[in-house]
């Protein structure tokens, strides 16, 4: 199983390099990766873009196959359609997480990753949220995502079977705002 962590954004709507900003005395980008290599992926990528040069500078991407989108302003569908290609041949699937959501529990991530079924997705108490599980079988649909919500719309397409992991509390915070970062660090991981 590969897990892909998506860091490529240029972080618009706060204004600075949202993977760069402090979290519990590392980077919020530091904290998601570290909580990805515990879930015991065979391959773990990571997709940088806006901000990759000082996030290569200050972050520990150990043990992370790095990926980078050129066209990371497009939305992040141009990050999975990136790395997809680089998702070793033997992967039975692949794990997305979002690189500004360290609230995630690593167990979580693992029952969506043993999902048997094309699609797997998080039910948290208040809706659905990431983790996703993408199957081998939709790579190639993964090969040609666009824009910022292309995964929710093939989750939805009723194209294929869905699995939902439930998953205990409200979705994780997703670091999108200056408010969203300060509920963050007041605790409200979730």
């Amino acid at each position: 199983m590969t897990g892909l962590v998506l860091a490529a954004g240029a972080s618009v709507r706060l204004g600075e390099a949202k993977q760069l900003l402090p979290y519990r005395g590392r980077t919020l980008l530091d904290a998601t990766l570290e909580l990805a290599r515990s879930c015991g992926f065979d391959q773990l990528l990571v997709t940088l873009g806006g901000a990759a040069t000082r996030i290569r500078a200050r972050v520990d991407l150990t043990g992370v196959q790095v990926v980078e989108n050129a066209g990371f302003s497009t939305g992040c569908g141009s990050s999975i359609s990136t790395a997809v290609q680089a998702v070793d041949p033997r992967a039975d699937g692949l794990v997305l997480l979002l690189g500004d959501q360290p609230g995630v529990r690593a167990a979580d991530v693992r029952r969506v990753a043993s999902t048997a079924t094309p699609l797997a997705v998080c039910r948290y108490s208040d809706g659905l949220g990431h983790p996703f599980r993408f199957g081998r079988e939709i790579f190639p649909e993964l090969r040609d995502l666009h824009g910022d919500k292309a995964v929710w719309k093939l989750l939805h397409s009723g194209r294929y079977p869905v699995t939902e992991v439930p998953a205990e509390g409200p979705v994780p915070i997703d670091v999108d705002t200056r408010a969203d970062y300060e509920r963050l660090l007041a605790g409200e991981a979730r």
